[in-house]
């Protein structure tokens, strides 16, 4: 049996406090976390966009957390750069990856905000790219509008086979409380998980599988 810790707003601010204290990727002084029976609001100012994702990632590790809501800006004292600057290094990042061909996406700057278009056959393909991206000095956020083409294809049957074998097969998720659900390209998860780190695993595996253009991952999270 699975013991259940539930805590007041009052406790999990601390714990979440001390989760960004722990991330040593996050100066956790910049960071401000607010409580509203369990919905968590981080507000603040961080030198870089990975800083940013590294808060908010801290924040849902920690048990009780029902949402976190992002209100964190980037500023960072470095000489200003320009958008025209940030494109080119964008660009260059892009043809040097090893995750997507070279000319597969592009890259748009405004306002410091890096927007990827393009074409790729697998999610995680896309996920990497807008990772790369992020780290470059002086990006504030990335929008990624890269589309999924598949090279392979399986019949919903298939997917969903191979879908519930692998959610079996996984050490981080509780199978048995996931229902999938696969309407042609689309994969719906459904059910239950016990934190948002099970919430992510399944949508990982869920993009594992062969053909899938999109996974709605609409999983609770219930403590």
């Amino acid at each position: 049996m699975t013991l259940t810790q539930h805590h007041t707003d009052h406790q999990l601010k601390q714990l979440i406090a001390e989760e960004l204290e722990w991330t040593p990727n996050v100066k956790a002084d910049r960071v401000g976390v607010s409580i509203n029976d369990g919905a968590v609001t981080l507000s603040g100012q961080v030198q870089t966009y990975p800083e940013k994702h590294a808060a908010v990632s801290a924040a849902l590790r920690v048990r009780g957390v029902s949402a976190v809501a992002d209100e964190i800006e980037v500023h960072n004292d470095w000489a200003p750069r320009q958008d025209a600057d940030l494109a080119r290094e964008a660009a260059e990042v892009l043809a040097r990856t090893v995750y997507a061909p070279s000319d597969s996406v592009k890259a748009e700057v405004h306002d410091h905000v890096v927007t990827l278009s393009g074409q790729v056959a697998w999610n995680y393909q896309r996920e990497a790219l807008a990772h790369a991206v992020s780290a470059l000095p002086g990006v504030h956020g990335v929008t990624d509008t890269i589309t999924l083409k598949p090279r392979i294809t399986i019949t919903a049957a298939e997917a969903k086979a191979k879908i519930a074998a692998a959610l079996r097969r996984s050490a981080l998720v509780d199978a048995e409380r996931i229902h999938v659900d696969v309407t042609g390209d689309t994969i719906t998860l459904t059910g239950n998980v016990s934190s948002w780190a099970e919430h992510r695993q399944a949508s990982t595996t869920a993009w594992a599988a062969p053909g899938v253009v999109h996974v709605e991952n609409k999983l609770h999270v219930t403590f």
